[in-house]
């Protein structure tokens, strides 16, 4: 279940990660004749998480949600913007200087097996952000850290090929978790996954930020699956924000038509009760040669001449002020929003 964020006075002092104005760019090698390309991966992203919250970044694959949480991590270098952890600009920090901030912020990847060492035991692998800080684990400690996902002491001089899925995703969060950090960045902990086994890795992930008073940010392309765990939810669109918010009211009233689309197609818990499939039509753009204007409107049921002009900028929505969306035409809160 989602946990309480901060709110009110304490939100600028419990910010654990701020990105503003991120960008990141992949250039293309091209022919010497031709003017130089980039992907633009991720273009322009604001973004808080604060402490003690889930915030869900969500979109379709290609969106630019795993390069932003590499980013966010210091995993990738940014093309423009700032990325600050803890309130310090840590954008230009680099080789030893990261140690601390690899403390406070730590990377699950998507899929377990090829993230882990297939040639050393999980003795080995709990134990490698320990020495990259200088610190040599006890093996105390390292039973602590399985035994915080739900494995057992003998399960230390097995390897990774001895697991299954779901234990190998609990290994990897147990290597995360073996410097105690402030913030888990989570890319996809789950898509590859049975959908049994999914709930178990997201119920362990709900239970350790109860316990441990860990902030996540859970990147998925599943609404359902974030809708589980997340307080606040976050929308990609081709490199950029377009609907961030509560996620009760991002769920029950979403503004942006690329959300309501992307809601349509998940199921409705309620037994008999059915949502109208929005099917998207025209063009996929590329993040090679973005449109103008909004980057939705070539798939956009509600486009008019305007949206072609300049990108809309988020802005509350009707009814909220934490609920905001990038659109000239966003659709009315929904009766029943929670407030």
């Amino acid at each position: 279940m989602p946990s309480g964020a901060p709110s009110g006075g304490d939100l600028v002092s419990e910010e654990l990660l701020a990105l503003k104005d991120v960008k990141k760019y992949f250039g293309l090698r091209g022919v010497p004749w031709q003017k130089a390309q980039a992907v633009r991966a991720v273009d322009g992203v604001n973004l808080v998480v604060r402490k003690g919250e889930t915030l869900g970044l969500v979109g379709e694959s290609g969106s630019g949600k795993s390069t932003l949480a590499r980013v966010a991590t210091r995993l990738l270098d940014p093309t423009q913007g700032r990325v600050e952890i803890g309130g310090k600009d840590v954008t230009k920090v680099k080789g030893r200087r990261l140690r601390p901030i690899r403390r406070r912020i730590q990377m699950v990847f998507q899929d377990p097996q090829a993230s882990l060492n297939p040639r050393q035991s999980v003795a080995t692998i709990l134990s490698t952000p320990f020495r990259a800080q200088g610190l040599r684990p006890t093996r105390a400690q390292l039973v602590e850290l399985l035994e915080q996902v739900g494995l057992a002491e003998e399960h230390l001089v097995r390897y990774p090929h001895e697991f299954s899925g779901g234990q190998r995703q609990r290994i990897g969060i147990a290597r995360a978790l073996s410097v105690k950090p402030d913030l888990l960045v989570c890319d996809e902990p789950v898509s590859a996954l049975d959908v049994s086994v999914q709930a178990q890795v997201l119920n362990l992930l709900a239970d350790l930020r109860d316990e441990l008073g860990l902030s996540y940010v859970l990147v998925a392309h599943d609404l359902a699956v974030v809708r589980q765990v997340a307080d606040r939810i976050a929308v990609m669109y081709l490199g950029t924000i377009v609907e961030e918010g509560p996620a009760a009211q991002v769920y029950e009233s979403p503004a942006h038509p690329y959300t309501k689309a992307l809601l349509s197609a998940v199921p409705v818990p309620e037994p008999g009760v059915t949502r109208d499939r929005i099917v998207l039509t025209g063009d996929v753009p590329t993040p090679i040669d973005p449109p103008s204007g909004c980057p939705f409107r070539t798939r956009c049921y509600k486009a008019e001449d305007v949206c072609a002009t300049e990108r809309p900028v988020l802005e509350p929505v009707q009814g909220s002020t934490e609920h905001r969306a990038a659109c000239y035409f966003p659709e009315p809160p929904s009766l029943e929003r929670t407030p």
